[in-house]
């Protein structure tokens, strides 16, 4: 979770449940260097491809739960050495971030769904906790 995210809950840059607010994820290569301290969303390393649109997918579902999963699918892509993502908020000024996303190792899809598949939204998984 981006540390600029946590103040922005705080002052109401953010609201999940606001059809105002408009979230997305963005795909970024191995060349991007996100940590918490990420404050907007970049182009700088974004992938490109095939299918794949600059700044990426909006999110369907972002209401807040205490359970379940969602999957982020980028359909049709060809697309490579994807490192990560970055979710943020296209809505608010600034595209403030919200999450930054490292998957491990390099991923691709040629021709085909780029899925990103998000734990469940409990206590002990969800990609956002407030603890």
């Amino acid at each position: 979770m981006c540390t600029s995210f946590k103040k922005e809950l705080m002052t109401g840059t953010h609201n999940f449940t606001a059809a105002s607010d408009q979230f997305k994820m963005a795909l970024y290569t191995n060349s991007a260097s996100f940590t918490a301290a990420t404050t907007a969303y970049t182009s700088s390393n974004e992938v490109t491809g095939t299918n794949y649109t600059a700044k990426g997918n909006f999110l369907t579902s972002v209401t807040p739960t205490t359970s379940g999963t969602t999957d982020e699918v980028f359909s049709n892509v060809t697309i490579s050495s994807v490192r990560g993502g970055l979710i943020y908020n296209e809505a608010a000024s600034g595209d403030p971030s919200v999450v930054v996303l490292d998957f491990g190792a390099d991923k691709g899809a040629s021709s085909g769904d780029f899925t990103i598949v998000f734990p469940t939204a409990d206590a002990s998984n969800a990609i956002i906790r407030i603890a």
